[in-house]
């Protein structure tokens, strides 16, 4: 029986990049600290997942390797 290899997806690879991972940890201590700022409002984030989705939009536009957003939260 071959021995299954850690981390890994069945299509192969990492799913995200590390740029991605620097990105959303990034997000994650400015939040901690209180600098975080959502978007078009300004609002101070307060919430981790937020923060990781702030960290995930800004890997996106660099360009980095993240899959694409889910259908569900996508808005119509």
């Amino acid at each position: 029986m071959a021995a299954k290899k850690k981390g890994r997806s069945r299509s192969g690879g990492r799913k995200y990049g590390t740029k991605a991972s620097q990105k959303v940890e990034r997000a994650m201590r400015e939040r901690k600290q209180g600098t975080l700022r959502s978007g078009r409002s300004g609002k101070k984030v307060t919430s981790r997942k937020q923060a990781s989705a702030i960290g995930l939009s800004e890997a996106r536009a660099a360009g980095a390797k993240v899959p694409s957003r889910g259908r569900s939260s996508r808005k119509k």
